[in-house]
């Protein structure tokens, strides 16, 4: 790569996927600290979106804009039924989640996302997954397993609700990429990307004000308004874009393998800021996670399962 502006671009490529990593990461991190706060997950979840929204809506304005091809009948009940089940559904199921379990162990649940995608093309399209991946696989559940058994030890009876709530938040997500694809293709990857989450933010709050009184939105402690307002700039809108332009630069692919720190930081920043203790045992179990996603992931990019 002798060519400067080609380093440029990968350099940048880089530090804009490790930001999008470490921004989404951040996440749990915020949420935890706000329940310390005692604010319930759907409230919290629709303060992180009512603040995210403006910006996205501000993207999608300009997206339309620039498309003059408008969206037919079918592509806007597509984008309807992946905004809530990939970002509003998934969203929900990891904020409950997050209040039973570290937010280690959140992260490697989410981080598993590559192989349940896998299985399900596989299901779908009717294809052996070869012996190589199945391993993969297994080893990251593996993992998986050591993590839940340290936690479990820890935190008691609940982690087996919160661990299988965060599944369940990986389980949409796939399922939203497993139909994103040919979404994305005609749309765009920024409209189809802003109008989503308009959609799920529009399901949050709705959420909320049909389950909760008004008034407790305005009640809350000022934390817990910097600690979603920070969510949503540097856990939401942030990290959405810098992957965009991340993708851009190094490509799918390359893009992944750097977000793949993500659960690493996330346990940094739950023993910096949270307290969480790592040991031995987390630690394997993370390798054999990390591990086995990156193998199903670079497999997956030569295009077979």
């Amino acid at each position: 790569m002798n060519n400067p502006h080609l380093r440029r671009d990968a350099a940048l490529g880089i530090a804009f996927a490790l930001i999008s990593a470490i921004g989404f990461s951040g996440k749990a991190i915020f949420v935890k600290l706000a329940y310390l706060s005692e604010v319930d997950a759907v409230t919290l979840l629709a303060l992180r979106m009512a603040f995210s929204v403006p910006v996205f809506i501000g993207v999608a304005l300009w997206a339309a804009w620039r498309h003059e091809t408008p969206l037919t009948k079918r592509e806007h009940l597509l984008v309807i039924a992946l905004g809530i089940i990939g970002y509003y559904l998934s969203s929900l199921f990891d904020f409950l989640g997050l209040q039973y379990i570290s937010a280690g162990l959140e992260r490697l649940i989410l981080f598993l996302y590559p192989t349940m995608t896998v299985v399900l093309l596989a299901l779908l399209y009717r294809q052996a997954i070869v012996r190589k991946v199945q391993i993969a696989i297994a080893l990251s559940y593996g993992g998986i397993a050591l993590v839940f058994v340290h936690d479990a030890g820890l935190q008691g009876e609940n982690t087996m609700l919160g661990a299988s709530l965060v599944f369940l938040s990986t389980l949409t997500y796939s399922l939203y990429l497993v139909g994103a694809g040919h979404a994305i293709a005609r749309i765009g990857t920024t409209r189809f990307t802003s109008y989503a989450m308009i959609i799920a933010s529009l399901a949050c709050v709705l959420q909320f004000l049909f389950t909760h009184p008004t008034h407790i939105a305005l009640e809350l402690p000022a934390r817990v308004y910097w600690l979603a307002l920070a969510m949503a700039a540097f856990s939401t809108v942030l990290p959405v874009f810098m992957l965009s332009w991340a993708i851009r630069h190094i490509g799918t692919g390359n893009a992944s393998l750097v977000s793949s720190l993500g659960p690493a930081s996330t346990i940094f920043m739950a023993w910096l800021f949270l307290g969480e203790h790592v040991t031995l045992l987390q630690i394997i179990g993370s390798i054999l996670v990390l591990a086995g996603v990156l193998v199903v992931s670079l497999h997956s990019r030569k295009g077979s399962v």
